[in-house]
C-alpha cells in the first residue's frame, strides 16, 4: 500500500470518524460519563505549544513526502522521514533539545508508520494486554495485574484513525452500522474495537498481545503454571492422539497452553488450525491455517467456524485444532473427533471441567438439530478424552487447576475423574501458594497411551511412592 493511499485512508477515517457519534439523546450521557473520569496520571496536556508544534511539523512532513513511496519498506521510509524532519526544523528555526527532538521524531514516525501512541506499548514485551477506554484512559496488563499508563490520544478521532489503520489492511470495516470488529495486528496480536454509539465512553480498543518468543515448557514450569509430571502426562496424551479440550476464563492462558501442547504433535502429521483470528503459533512445518470471515457491508460472504470445520474434513487432516468453540460448530467438532480425526484439540470458556462439558452440550443444541440430550452426551463422552482446566488466580498468576478424564456415561450423566488437581496451601505476600498434585488415580485410557509405545511411571500419578512438594 502506497503512503498516499495510507494517508488518504487516515484522512477519510478522520472525517468519517466525526460522524460516528451517539444519537441526539446520547451526548449528555456521554459527557456526564466522561466528566466523571479522571485524567491519566502524569499525562502531558493534549492542547498546547508542544502538540501544536507536533501537528504543524507532521502536516508539513506529510505534504513534502513522496506519495509513491512504498510504506512497507520501513527502514527506507524512516530514513526519508528523518531527513525531511531535520530539514523542516531547520527551515522553521525550531530549536529543541536532543531528548525533545528524539521524542518528537518518534511520535511523528509512529503516526506515519505505526499505531501512534500505542507503538511504545506494543514494543514492551512485559505487557500482555492493552486497553484503550476512549482517548484519555489507557490501561495495560502486566503480570496479570491492571495498571493505568500516562499515555493519551489527542482526541476520539485520533483513536478512530488508529483503529481504521488496524482493520483496513484486513478488509474489515468499523462504522455506525457495524460498530464492533475483531482483527489482528501484523505480529498476530488479537484486536477488538468498539465505537459509538455502542460505546458510551468513546472508541474502545482491546489488544491481546502475544510474546514474540512463544512461552516454552520450561517457562511454564518456572512460572508455576503446571508441574513437570503433569506436562509429561499431557505430552503422552497428545502423542497417543487423545482428544483434548482446554477450558478456562478470559485471559486465563488457554491459547498459551494450547501452543505448548501443540508442540508435542509429531512433525510428520498434517495439522489444520481453524480460528476467528489466527493466534495459535505452531512450530511444525506441515500446518494449514484457516481463518473465519465476517459478512461484508451487504451482509454476504460470511465464513463461519462451522463451515471451516466441515471443509477441513475434506483436506486430509491428521489433526484439527480449533482456536475456540463458542457456537454450533461444537457439533461438527464432536463429529470430527468421532470420525477418525483423533488427537484434535480445542478451547472453550468455562469455569470447571464439568461446566465445559455442559457448555459443549449447550452449544451442540445451538446447531438446531432435534437431538435427544442423551445422544449428545454420548457423543461428548466418546469424543472428548481429557479436559484441561486453566484459571487466572486472584494474584494474577495463571495456573492449570484440573486435568480431568472423561471416563464415560452412567445412566444419563457423563462421568469424569480428576487425574491432577490444584491444591492451595496458603497465601504469602499476596501470592497464592499451592501445587498441581496427582490424585492417585490412573486414567482408563492408559491402554491407549501404552499402545502408542509410551510408558508412564506410576509415580506420575502419585502411586507407589510418597511425593514431596
Amino acid at each position: 500500500m502506497s503512503l498516499l493511499k495510507r494517508i488518504e485512508q487516515g484522512q477519510s477515517a478522520s472525517s468519517g470518524g466525526k460522524s460516528i457519534q451517539a444519537s441526539s439523546d446520547e451526548p449528555s450521557r456521554l459527557s456526564s460519563l466522561q466528566a466523571r473520569r479522571a485524567n491519566a496520571p502524569n499525562a502531558k496536556p493534549q492542547a498546547g505549544t508542544y502538540y501544536d508544534l507536533k501537528t504543524r511539523v507532521q502536516n508539513k512532513l506529510l505534504a513534502e513526502m513522496d506519495p509513491s513511496m512504498d510504506i512497507s519498506q520501513t527502514d527506507e521510509v524512516r530514513r526519508s522521514i528523518q531527513e525531511l524532519f531535520e530539514q523542516i526544523l531547520a527551515e522553521e528555526n525550531i530549536v529543541l533539545s536532543r531528548p525533545e527532538r528524539h521524542r518528537l521524531f518518534e511520535q511523528i514516525s509512529a503516526e506515519i508508520l505505526g499505531f501512534g501512541p500505542l507503538e511504545p506499548l506494543l514494543q514492551d514485551d512485559t505487557l500482555t494486554e492493552i486497553m484503550v477506554n476512549g482517548a484519555k484512559n489507557i490501561y495495560v496488563e502486566r503480570k496479570g495485574k491492571l495498571h493505568r499508563v500516562p499515555v493519551t490520544f489527542e482526541s476520539d478521532e485520533h483513536v478512530l484513525r488508529i483503529i481504521d489503520r488496524i482493520v483496513a489492511p484486513l478488509g474489515r470495516r468499523i462504522d455506525e452500522s457495524s460498530p464492533y470488529v475483531d482483527a489482528r495486528l501484523p505480529d498476530g496480536s488479537r484486536v477488538n474495537a468498539v465505537v459509538p454509539p455502542i460505546s458510551l465512553v468513546g472508541p474502545t480498543l482491546t489488544i491481546r498481545k502475544f510474546s514474540k518468543n512463544p512461552i516454552t515448557i520450561e517457562q511454564l514450569i518456572q512460572f508455576g503454571s503446571i508441574t513437570r509430571e503433569a506436562l509429561q502426562f499431557l505430552k503422552a496424551c497428545v502423542r497417543a492422539r487423545l482428544n483434548i479440550v482446554i477450558s478456562g476464563g478470559t485471559g486465563s492462558g488457554k491459547t498459551t497452553l494450547l501452543n505448548v501442547m501443540s508442540s508435542f504433535i509429531p512433525p510428520d502429521e498434517r495439522i489444520l488450525t481453524i480460528e476467528n483470528a489466527a493466534e495459535v503459533q505452531l512450530r511444525q512445518e506441515h500446518v494449514v491455517t484457516l481463518e473465519s470471515r465476517p459478512a461484508n457491508i451487504e451482509g454476504r460472504g460470511e465464513i463461519t467456524i462451522q463451515q471451516l470445520v466441515v471443509n477441513a474434513l475434506r483436506m486430509r487432516p491428521d489433526r484439527i485444532i480449533v482456536g475456540e468453540i463458542r457456537d454450533e460448530a461444537a457439533l461438527d467438532m464432536l463429529q470430527a473427533m468421532n470420525t477418525g480425526h483423533d488427537g484434535s484439540m480445542t478451547t472453550t470458556h468455562a469455569n470447571s471441567p464439568r461446566d465445559s462439558l455442559s457448555r459443549l452440550e449447550t452449544m451442540t443444541l445451538m446447531a438446531g438439530m432435534d437431538l435427544p440430550v442423551r445422544a449428545i452426551r454420548e457423543q461428548i463422552s466418546s469424543a472428548v478424552d481429557v479436559v484441561c482446566q486453566q484459571a487466572r488466580m486472584r494474584d494474577g498468576s495463571r495456573r492449570v487447576t484440573h486435568i480431568t478424564e472423561v471416563s464415560g456415561m452412567e445412566g444419563d450423566v457423563i462421568t469424569t475423574t480428576d487425574i491432577f488437581a490444584f491444591e492451595q496451601t496458603g497465601i504469602e505476600e499476596g501470592k497464592i501458594v499451592g501445587h498441581l498434585r496427582p490424585t492417585g488415580l490412573r486414567p482408563k485410557f492408559m491402554d491407549k497411551i501404552e499402545a502408542s509405545g509410551i510408558n508412564l511411571p506410576p509415580s506420575i500419578f502419585g502411586i507407589g511412592e510418597r511425593r514431596r512438594y
